[in-house]
């Protein structure tokens, strides 16, 4: 039981040595995402034009009546520092796995055996789970916002005018990475919700005797973050309903194995011990 309640360092480290080493994890990942941002600004072009896809190909099915369709830019500096909040966009979400590592390496030496075996998983499924928002963001609430939005659009006719998108880069760009941020952190859920359990601030009893409240709660989110239109609100909520219930499942194991470590502990107490001699 000793190589389970005790640190895998035995040693400890000062505390100016701890900042010195925090330092050097913090330096690694900065170089790393440097690296990654600068190789990102040469391949922005393209990664940009990946984020305007899905519009694109709207556009181009309504370009029969409407003719051809473009972005456009009002401030000569717009579209570079577009392409720079590009480059950072994707090096920042290409380094998390290395900043995560840093992190891991750092309090890694201080937790005992049974905190990493605890704590090591989740630093794999945040990524996991957020490229998972990111991609349902893309492949299916994009295409049904921007042709929520776009229906707006009218063709005038004698005493009117036309009403057309005339979609600015930065503001495009923002909106794009407003939404994969919101559902990328939506899909945290059941990270965060495994975490509260494992430390005693949240229980499976607790969250499903509040799934109603949830419930209600997740709604009101998908009408903050989503396009007003029923699909694209039931695209979001609908997914974050399953991951609580996937958070009530993960709780549920994480109380049982607390508790068949407690019985392990009261098998192998001295008190026991005494009573069985």
């Amino acid at each position: 039981m000793a190589e389970a309640t005790e640190p895998s360092d035995q040693h400890k480290m000062p505390l100016l040595d701890h900042l010195i080493e925090l330092r050097q994890r913090l330096l690694y990942s900065a170089l790393a995402l440097i690296v990654a941002f600068l190789i990102s600004f040469y391949f922005a072009r393209p990664l940009f034009d990946f984020l305007v896809t899905p519009l694109a190909e709207i556009l181009e099915q309504r370009a029969g009546v409407n003719g051809a369709r473009r972005l456009i830019f009002t401030d000569l500096t717009e579209v570079f520092f577009t392409y720079v909040k590009v480059a950072f966009f994707f090096g920042a979400f290409v380094v998390c796995p290395i900043f995560l590592t840093q992190l891991w390496l750092f309090i890694a030496p201080g937790l005992y055996r049974n905190e990493k075996t605890a704590f090591a998983p989740f630093l794999i499924a945040s990524p996991v789970l957020f490229l998972i928002g990111a991609s349902l963001v893309y492949y299916v609430i994009f295409p049904l916002a921007w042709e929520f939005f776009l229906s707006f659009e009218t063709a005038g006719g004698p005493g009117t005018l036309p009403i057309e998108l005339e979609a600015k880069v930065n503001e495009y760009l923002s909106l794009v990475m407003k939404l994969i941020f919101a559902f990328g952190l939506c899909f945290q859920l059941p990270v965060i919700m495994t975490l509260l359990a494992r430390v005693g601030l949240a229980t499976s009893k607790g969250m499903a005797a509040k799934r109603k409240y949830a419930i209600v709660g997740v709604f009101v989110v998908a009408a903050v973050f989503t396009p007003p239109d029923p699909l694209s609100q039931l695209s979001l909520a609908i997914p974050i309903i399953l991951l609580y219930e996937i958070s009530i499942l993960m709780a549920k194991l994480v109380e049982k194995k607390k508790a068949e470590s407690e019985d392990d502990l009261d098998d192998d107490s001295p008190d026991n011990s005494l009573t069985e001699s």
